[in-house]
């Protein structure tokens, strides 16, 4: 739980300076967030995750990067502090880049131009299990995947899951899911973890990708 005593801890990754001062401004001003290290390259972020004890719950991730791009490092990032939320932020918004952003394990994508305000609640967002995405990409993404979706295939979802994952698609967080399907959140959390199975994917953003990718819901 995040207090004032205790705010949640957000890295980041950006390779221009002046960028990377200013989101780092406006991560320490918002209440129950810190933004304690912050790194030009992923290589600098990885050996920091390889020795800190402390490691962040969410990471703002640029993609244009010297070294190691941050479509290359989102799953090394993943694999090195598990459990850590990465949003993409940067420029980029063709689907290319969007589509393996999502697949490698990144869980929310915003572009810089995003105000201050939507960065701050795409945090708070994804702390709460929630992917965030700003209007622009997210369309990218619905058509993206409208295009590219091949026929249904059978996953062995039992309906309940079905009913889950199509909650999911809509944004809920397992605490409304929990609410809108008259379940405890216990049990949520049991039929999350079979879709995961069923699905071979490890992360929220991954099954919501496959869902609306394969059209599933």
């Amino acid at each position: 739980m995040v207090t004032a005593a205790q705010p949640a801890r957000v890295w980041t990754i950006e390779d221009n300076d002046s960028y990377r001062r200013a989101i780092m401004r406006v991560v320490d001003a918002a209440p129950g967030l810190a933004c304690p290290a912050a790194f030009a390259n992923c290589e600098d972020a990885l050996a920091a995750l390889a020795t800190s004890r402390e490691p962040p719950g969410v990471i703002l991730l640029d993609i244009g990067l010297p070294g190691m791009s941050g479509l290359d490092g989102i799953p090394r990032l993943v694999a090195a502090a598990p459990g850590v939320r990465i949003i993409v932020l940067t420029v980029f918004e063709d689907e290319d880049k969007i589509f393996r952003a999502i697949c490698a394990g990144a869980t929310g994508y915003l572009l810089k131009m995003s105000p201050v305000g939507e960065i701050t609640a795409a945090i708070r967002d994804v702390l709460a299990g929630g992917s965030p995405m700003n209007g622009r990409i997210a369309r990218r993404v619905l058509e993206m995947f409208t295009r590219l979706a091949p026929p249904p295939a059978d996953y062995g979802l039992t309906e309940r899951e079905r009913g889950v994952l199509d909650l999911m698609v809509q944004g809920l967080i397992k605490k409304e899911i929990a609410s809108e399907l008259d379940l405890s959140v216990h049990t949520v959390d049991t039929h999350i973890r079979n879709i995961y199975e069923k699905l071979h994917v490890h992360t929220r953003s991954g099954a919501v990708a496959k869902a609306l990718k394969e059209k599933l819901v």
